[in-house]
């Protein structure tokens, strides 16, 4: 039975239009997915998808390095894909880079890249149910800080949008990975108001 399954598949896959191939390949992969005991972890379910409908997000503070993103498209042109980039879905049919747009910007940009990937990129779509955008810059910090470097302002601007957004110290240490003292210095760089809001002072240190 699952023979006969296999090559039912493959002689209807074999029948179609590259594009339309594509989507009933993605359409297979979903209810693999769907079926799949590891169903919980997004690497289980990798699409491609045409890179138009893939953009970044607005406050990914990884930097790589000139050397670093030449061997990252030597890898890309030798070795192919070997890690989709991580999404959220923010609209229908579109995505919102969570990890991985260092990828997005080389398969998109560089046009051999984007020729041989016939214009698609491979992306694997994290759970929406937590979608808000506190969340969606935790997951990229978490993906990004055992690699690359990240540029200091920039991470104390997200220490700051999270704890506007209401986090505490304790929650954003726990989300991004860091210490309570990593979690002070970054908010330091945002001055004192930022960081006392909302705290009690004697005289000596009310905050103007």
């Amino acid at each position: 039975m699952q023979q006969q399954l296999m090559q039912s598949l493959s002689d209807y896959l074999g029948s179609l239009a590259e594009d339309k191939r594509i989507d009933a390949i993605n359409d297979f992969r979903l209810l693999l997915h769907k079926h799949s005991p590891f169903r919980d972890h997004p690497v289980d379910c990798v699409l491609w998808v045409k890179s138009n409908k893939i953009s970044p997000n607005d406050y990914n503070p990884n930097h790589v390095a000139p050397p670093e993103k030449r061997l990252l498209l030597k890898s890309l042109e030798v070795d192919g894909f070997t890690q989709p980039i991580v999404v959220l879905e923010d609209k229908a049919d579109h995505f919102e880079i969570v990890d991985g747009f260092h990828r997005h910007e080389l398969g998109k940009g560089r046009a051999h890249l984007k020729n041989k990937l016939k214009d698609y990129l491979p992306i694997t779509c994290l759970k929406n149910e937590r979608g808000g955008k506190p969340d969606r810059m935790a997951a990229t910090i978490r993906h990004n800080r055992a690699r690359g470097r990240h540029q200091i302002n920039a991470m104390s601007e997200i220490v700051r949008e999270l704890t506007r957004a209401g986090w505490d110290d304790a929650r954003i240490g726990k989300e991004l990975g860091m210490d309570s003292d990593e979690v002070l210095r970054l908010k330091q760089i945002n001055g004192l108001t930022e960081l006392f809001a909302g705290r009690r002072f004697s005289r000596a240190w009310t905050v103007k």
